[in-house]
Parts: C-alpha cells; sequence; structure tokens
C-alpha cells in the first residue's frame, strides 16, 4: 500500500485525496490550527495538525512537513499549487529524506523558476519568445538599451516574479528613471530576490497556456491548450479549454513545439507553459513555465477525459505516463470560474466568514472542486479562492450559456464574494463573440 502526503489545503489538497482514494493509495493531510474544520482534513486517512495558522509556521515549514511524512511513513510528498510547489529548496529536502517528490527535480523547478534562465533555456529549445534582454538587467543604463533596440513600451520584469509582483511598463527612458528602482524593491520585498530582465511589452495579447506531462527520461505529451486572457490584476478569473482563437494549424504548432521542447528538457510531471498569443501577428511569446499542477488543470481534464493528478502518480511511481499523444483527443468546451471570497465593492478585500447558506447549481457535465462547506467558517490567513465551477459543453457557446445558469444558481452566503462578477462577464457580448484580449476587465472598465 503506497501512502502520499498532501503538502497543501483547500481545494486543491481535496481533489488530490479524491484521486488518490481512486487508485486505493493512502493519503496523508496536514493542517495549520486554523485549517482543523476544513474538508481536506476529515477526507484524509490520516491528518497531522503541524503548526499556527500563519502560513511561515505550517504549510511553509519544511521541517514540520518533512516530520510529518516521516511520522506517518509516508512514501511520497505532492505539493500541490501555492505554498512550496515551485521551491527548489523542498523538493530537494523531499528526496533528501529519502520520499518521492510528486513533481520535476530541484535543479529543474529552479531552472524555470528564474524566469530570465526559463526564457533562454525555452529559446535553446525551440520556443518563441518575447524579444529582450540577454539575462538579468544590472542598470538602469542596461534597461535603456534593451529599449534601444526592442523599442518602447517594455516591460521591467523581477527573475522570481509572479502575480505582477516586481512589475513595471515602462513607455519611454523618463518611466525607467522612476521605475527601475520601484521594480526592484518590490521584487526584493516579495521574493527576496530583486534581479530583474526586461522584456518587449505586448498590448493587447491573449493568454494561452500548454499543458504538458513529461516522464523525465525524454518522453513528453501535451493535453492541448487553455486560454486565461480574462484576468484582473494578472490573476486569471475565467479560463477555457481549448482556445477556440486558434485556427487548427496554430494549435497544432503551438502543442507541438511546447511538447518536443519539453521532451528535450527531459521534464517530469505536470507542467505549464504560458504564452502570450497575438492575433494579428499570429504569433506566439513564451511568458514562463509552470512546474506544478495548475489551478485550472480542471479545463483539460474535462476535454481530454485525463486524470492529471493521476498522471502525475504514475510519472512519480512508475516512470510512465501512461498514454500516448495519440490517446489524447478532444471533446467539447470547458470552462471554470474562480469563485473568491473577496469584496468586488470593496478593492476585492478578502472576506472571511461563517457560510450559513451554500447552494451549488447542478446540471449535466457541471463540476465544482471546493472544500467549502455549510457551516465552515472560511479563515482569514489564505488564499481568498473558495471554489471552482467547471461546465462542460459541446461547444463554446453551450459552455457559456450552462456557466450562466450554474453561476445563476449557486449561492454563498452571508460571505462577500465574486459571484456576481462572475456572472456578469460570462453574459458580456465580448465574451461570447470571444473579442477580448488579457486587458479586458480594464479596458472595458468592468473594475474602476
Amino acid at each position: 500500500m503506497r501512502k502520499v502526503l498532501i503538502a497543501n489545503r483547500g481545494e486543491i489538497a481535496v481533489r488530490i485525496i479524491r484521486s488518490l482514494k481512486e487508485l486505493n493509495i493512502q493519503s496523508v493531510a496536514i493542517y495549520s490550527a486554523g485549517d482543523k474544520d476544513s474538508m481536506h482534513v476529515a477526507l484524509a486517512d490520516e491528518a497531522y495538525c503541524i503548526g499556527g495558522p500563519k502560513s511561515a509556521d505550517s504549510y511553509l515549514n519544511i521541517d514540520r512537513i518533512l516530520q510529518a511524512a516521516i511520522v506517518s511513513k509516508a512514501d511520497a510528498v505532492h505539493p500541490g499549487y501555492g505554498f512550496l510547489s515551485e521551491t527548489p529548496e523542498f523538493a530537494r529536502r523531499v528526496e533528501e529524506a529519502g520520499l518521492i517528490f510528486i513533481g520535476p527535480d530541484a535543479d529543474t523547478i529552479s531552472k524555470m523558476g528564474d524566469k530570465a534562465m526559463a526564457r533562454a533555456t525555452m529559446d535553446e529549445a525551440g520556443v518563441p519568445v518575447i524579444p529582450g534582454s540577454d539575462g538579468v538587467v544590472e542598470s538602469i543604463e542596461d534597461v535603456k538599451k534593451v529599449a534601444q533596440e526592442v523599442s518602447y513600451p517594455i516591460v521591467i520584469k523581477a527573475v522570481s516574479g509572479g502575480g505582477g509582483k516586481g512589475m513595471r511598463f515602462a513607455f519611454n527612458d523618463d518611466d525607467v528613471d522612476k521605475l527601475y528602482k520601484e521594480a526592484k524593491k518590490e521584487a526584493k520585498s516579495s521574493f527576496n530576490d530583486e534581479r530583474l530582465y526586461v522584456e518587449k511589452y505586448i498590448p493587447k495579447a491573449r493568454h494561452i497556456e500548454i499543458q504538458v506531462i513529461g516522464d523525465g527520461k525524454g518522453g513528453a505529451v501535451h493535453l492541448f491548450e487553455r486560454d486565461c486572457s480574462i484576468q484582473r490584476n494578472n490573476q486569471k478569473l475565467l479560463e477555457e479549454a481549448p482556445a477556440t482563437i486558434l485556427s487548427e494549424q496554430e494549435r497544432l504548432n503551438i502543442t507541438e513545439t511546447t511538447r518536443v521542447a519539453i521532451g528535450k528538457l527531459n521534464y517530469r510531471g505536470a507542467g505549464t507553459i504560458e504564452y502570450l498569443y497575438v492575433p494579428h501577428e499570429k504569433r506566439f511569446y513564451f511568458i514562463e513555465m509552470n512546474t506544478r499542477v495548475q489551478v485550472e488543470h480542471t479545463v483539460s481534464e474535462e476535454v481530454t477525459g485525463i486524470d492529471i493528478i493521476k498522471a502525475q502518480l504514475r510519472v512519480a511511481f512508475d516512470g510512465e505516463i501512461g498514454f500516448s499523444q495519440d490517446d489524447v483527443q478532444l471533446k467539447g468546451h470547458a470552462i471554470e470560474a474562480r469563485i473568491n471570497a473577496e469584496d468586488p465593492e470593496n478593492n476585492f478585500l478578502p472576506a472571511p466568514g461563517k457560510i450559513e447558506r451554500l447552494h451549488f447549481g447542478l446540471g449535466r457535465n457541471v463540476r465544482v472542486d471546493t472544500h467549502i462547506y455549510n457551516g465552515y467558517v472560511i479563515p482569514p490567513f489564505y488564499d481568498s479562492m473558495i471554489a471552482k465551477i467547471i461546465v462542460t459543453g459541446e461547444d463554446r457557446t453551450e459552455a457559456l450559456n450552462k456557466l450562466e445558469l450554474v453561476l445563476g444558481e449557486t449561492v454563498i452566503e452571508p460571505i462577500k464574494t465574486n459571484l456576481d462578477l462572475q456572472y456578469f462577464l460570462v453574459r458580456h457580448p465580448k465574451v461570447h463573440s470571444n473579442d477580448y484580449d488579457i486587458k479586458f476587465i480594464h479596458t472595458e472598465h468592468i473594475i474602476d
């Protein structure tokens, strides 16, 4: 009997536990004092409290997580997403403890987590990259030199960045003078890494990402693409698969290019390559790679019928993906709406509290991934996402109509959520006509 410790919480911990149960693999939950009533604690075969409610005392505490893994006699550790999932030291420590890390090795995580190094690595592997600096920029003068080569506007980015932190847009030399130090300071405070690099700013684009799975030995498959262009401040709101803006030839080219590159890297496990797609150029540009399962992995599962968590487990335990590229076929259209406990009318401040009335809209081909339940008290210590509502239709229009219906029936009260915003978005004419880009939320003044 194999046993896996889930080094995470919330809906992704519940998601992993369910796949483990289907494979008859024992599950071990860890939890903080603030999460003692969370669903993943109740569902797991074993559960261990590893510290106080602050993430630093629990979900980010490598020593305590490893102690729980050893005490429970786990064989492997699944990091989920967020927290330590893309921390090279964690992957290394897990394997040094004689456990299997369900993900890529520490060196790969380190290489792809360094945005400048990832850019160079993917360029060498044949993946198209955005014009920009050749590695890290060391000064304001370096930034201006790159700007002269690629032309303004440019983006100054943190090497260890994510979620828009350490990112500044410059339209001229004066902007660079003002913004370079700001970006450096924010990068240092957010990631303890002040290094920056520069890319050409592409204002009108779609966010397209390719789901991949590698066996660590040169074998790789893709699970086609997702369109994640509807975002607020670089945080995704709606995600869908496939990306209907692409032609069949474009889909074939980018998915196969990505699959080949992943094979060249000897990548192990599930990962996602993110691109900016410029429709009028019909071109893709590499943004970054996420070396873990994504929040939005669900839509890829729904249109391919493949359980990505189970695929991760097969690679980790058996060294095999378990299926070939020819086995992966697209069917239908899936859309996911992220439901957050936050107040859209108060600058999206987190809105923790007790759920007293809960009902998710139901129907054929409707999936809800969540850890909340009626009477659950949402703690104030963690990310505000409380559920993911995923629907699948025969085509995009049917999926949008179905999501509107499901969102309209869903009740989560009395806490504040973004349900009304999501309902508004799926009814928006430009969303239905597929006429938007990554700045859509802001250019349409949907959120002022």
